[in-house]
Formats: C-alpha cells, sequence, structure tokens
C-alpha cells in the first residue's frame, strides 16, 4: 500500500508561505553604534520621528542615508515635512566627537524639529 504525501506537501509548503509572510524581520543597523550609558534615562515612546546616527569616525546617518554635516539641515528639513514626522532623535555612538553632536543639535533645532531625544544604553 502507498500513501499519498501529496495534501502533507501542500499543506506543509502553504505553512511556510504563511510564516514567511508574517513574519516581521527585526533589521540591525548595517553600522555597529555603541551607544554611552545613562543610569537616569528614560523610555521615550516611538512616534514619528526621524534618526540621526554619528559614527565614531564622524558620518552621519539620517534614516540610514549617509549626509555630510554641510547637507545635515537640509536633509532634516526634507525628512521632517512627511507625514507624522516633527521628532529627531540622536544615536551616536559614545567614542563620537561632542562638537559633531552639537552641531546636529543645532542644525535639528534649525531645521524646525519639535523635540529632540538622544539615545542611551541603560547599563
Amino acid at each position: 500500500m502507498v500513501l499519498n504525501l501529496t495534501p502533507l506537501i501542500d499543506i506543509v509548503f502553504l505553512l511556510l508561505v504563511f510564516f514567511m509572510l508574517t513574519a516581521h524581520f527585526i533589521e540591525d543597523d548595517a553600522i555597529p553604534i555603541d551607544l554611552p550609558d545613562a543610569a537616569n534615562s528614560a523610555v521615550s515612546e516611538d512616534k514619528g520621528f526621524v534618526e540621526i546616527a554619528m559614527t565614531p569616525d564622524g558620518q552621519l546617518l539620517v534614516d540610514g542615508h549617509p549626509v555630510q554635516l554641510e547637507e545635515l539641515e537640509e536633509s532634516l528639513r526634507g525628512a521632517l515635512h512627511a507625514p507624522e514626522k516633527s521628532f529627531v532623535r540622536l544615536k551616536g555612538d559614545h567614542k563620537a566627537q561632542f562638537g559633531l553632536g552639537v552641531k546636529v543639535i543645532d542644525a535639528a533645532r534649525a531645521a524646525g524639529a519639535e523635540s529632540l531625544d538622544i539615545l542611551t544604553e541603560r547599563p
């Protein structure tokens, strides 16, 4: 007696397709950033925000796209005009230059950001 496996294979493939379509994969940052520690940090809500990342070597990324410091304010203006994006999150490596961080904060204010959060790690 031969067992017909066709319905079983069909069901397995349907389950595989279902889980592939409904699974949400977390994307890791392409550039690793080691956030500084802060004992008194607060958890902020995930509202519409524009993320600025500062790498240890001084590279700036706005929502994952590399931007020069001279173009940062214009890039932020464009990003902040998107629907429901009025906040800026600064994600800087603990080895990044403080002066660059001040320039980024300055550009965010000039671009019209309502609020600026600085991301940190809890120890």
